[in-house]
């Protein structure tokens, strides 16, 4: 049995259902895939709940096997670097766009995609963690690369309640950096200093269009947001600071100038978590691995069973997620 969340487009109504997927149509949606692997768990990102709503064309072939994300156990192999009982974890590729995803209970993937499971993590802290987890150990990386430390200044992190912003909020506390975290959810500013945040910003502060340089405050910056807020956060970060681009919940245009690049030194890092190198994805998961205790994770992290996923995907685009949400497959 290999239950499935399948995405199909019948003349041209969209359909989503949980279906048995027999081996010979897993084969044939995934041909020359070397890996076989048994999921799990996987998890909800909110563009898994783009797609399992169809609110927005994340699915670019049709059937789709839904989930940007995996973490499970090789069943079988012709991969060099993979033999069975292999613990992996799979993000970004085209999972649940263009390649079936992990909102199953057995896939296949190419062997060069996945990244074994660093300890002290298992399947299940994995997807606490996700995409979105991942994601954000990219930007903290892409701080860090450019010279901003723990004795740099406060960092900024936008939609902290997120699960990206959850994770960063988290693991740059953990790497004794001074988090500020920006939410528009002012019930949830325990749970953010719970986190690690000392400080908590009301969102709208950051929503507001502003002067293209506004007063220095941030040595960097994770922002899941975009717009408004992207541009407002690149005005006020130091001369020299970072900011790391990895959202668009708040949309995808970037209404600033080139004032803070060209007058303050700001660098803005782009954050593409679907096609880094193994390498940048071994090293964000050793991060994650290395600064992340489970009673960390396990006070961001809600667990639902597969059929909740539809509810789920409702309530992430609606902005009544907080932190992470995980998907056991067998349940």
């Amino acid at each position: 049995m290999n239950r499935a969340i399948v995405l199909s487009k019948p003349n041209d109504q969209f359909h989503a259902e949980i279906r048995n997927v027999d081996d010979a149509e897993l084969e044939a949606a995934t041909p020359g895939d070397d890996v076989a692997i048994d999921v799990a768990y996987s998890t909800i990102n909110y563009k898994d709940g783009l797609a399992l709503t169809n609110t927005s064309p994340v699915v670019r072939k049709w059937p789709m096997v839904a989930g940007i994300d995996a973490a499970g156990t090789v069943r079988t192999s012709s991969h060099a670097r993979w033999r069975p009982g292999d613990s992996v974890v799979l993000n970004g590729w085209g999972l649940g766009e263009t390649h079936w995803g992990g909102l199953c209970q057995r896939m296949r993937a190419k062997g060069d995609w996945l990244v074994r499971i660093p300890a002290p993590l298992h399947t299940r802290e994995a997807m606490m963690l996700g995409t979105a987890g991942y994601t954000a150990a990219l930007a903290v990386l892409a701080l860090q690369a450019h010279g901003v430390t723990p004795g740099s200044g406060e960092i900024l992190v936008t939609g902290a309640t997120g699960g990206v912003g959850s994770v960063a909020v988290s693991l740059l506390a953990a790497l004794g950096y001074a988090v500020a975290g920006s939410t528009g959810k002012s019930s949830e500013a325990e749970y953010l200093r719970t986190l690690g945040a000392r400080e908590i910003l009301d969102r709208a502060t950051l929503a507001a269009p502003g002067k293209p340089l506004q007063k220095e405050r941030w040595a960097g910056v994770i922002d899941s947001v975009g717009g408004v807020t992207l541009a407002n956060a690149c005005a006020q970060t130091r001369v020299g600071g970072t900011v790391a681009a990895c959202g668009l919940a708040g949309g995808m245009d970037f209404p600033s100038t080139v004032a803070p690049f060209i007058l303050r030194g700001v660098t803005l890092a782009g954050i593409d978590s679907v096609t880094a190198s193994l390498e940048r994805r071994e090293t964000a998961w050793e991060l994650l691995g290395a600064n992340l205790p489970a009673a960390r994770l396990a006070a961001m992290t809600r667990e639902v069973a597969l059929a909740d996923a539809f509810d789920v995907a409702r309530e992430i685009l609606a902005g009544k997620i907080r932190g992470r949400v995980v998907v056991d497959v067998n349940r």
